[in-house]
C-alpha cells in the first residue's frame, strides 16, 4: 500500500470542500495541516472534509482534523466530515471523534445541514 495522500480542494458557496484520498498519517498529516492553515488564514468559514477516498487515517491524521475544528471554532465557523468508509469510520467511532465531529453520509448533505443552521 502507498503512503500518498491526495488533496483537493473546492470553494463553493456553503464553503470549501476538502477530498482527502489515501492515507493520513505521520508523514502525510502536515500537508493536510497546511491546507487547512491556508484555508482559514484566507477567510474560510466552514470546511467540509470528504473522506470517500480516505483508506487510512493515523492518530496524526486525527490530530489535525481537531486542531483544524478547534482553530475555525475561534473565528466562528465549523468543520465537518463527510463520506466515511467503514474502517475510518471505525477509528473515529474508537477515539470518540463521531461525538466531536458533525459527519454525513454525503458531502451533499453535510452542504444542506450547514445551510440550515444559518
Amino acid at each position: 500500500m502507498t503512503n500518498a495522500i491526495g488533496i483537493s480542494v473546492h470553494a463553493g458557496e456553503d464553503g470549501a470542500v476538502v477530498s482527502v484520498t489515501g492515507r493520513i498519517d505521520a508523514s502525510s498529516a502536515c500537508l493536510l495541516e497546511t491546507e487547512f492553515s491556508r484555508l482559514i488564514e484566507g477567510g474560510e468559514r466552514t470546511i467540509i472534509v470528504d473522506m470517500g477516498g480516505l483508506e487510512y487515517i493515523s492518530s496524526s491524521g486525527l490530530r489535525v482534523l481537531l486542531a483544524a475544528k478547534k482553530n475555525l471554532k475561534k473565528v466562528g465557523g465549523d468543520l465537518s466530515i463527510a463520506a466515511l468508509k467503514p474502517f475510518v469510520r471505525e477509528v473515529f467511532e474508537i477515539s470518540g471523534f463521531l461525538r466531536i465531529f458533525s459527519v454525513h453520509d454525503t458531502v451533499e448533505e453535510a452542504a444542506r445541514r450547514k445551510g440550515q443552521r444559518g
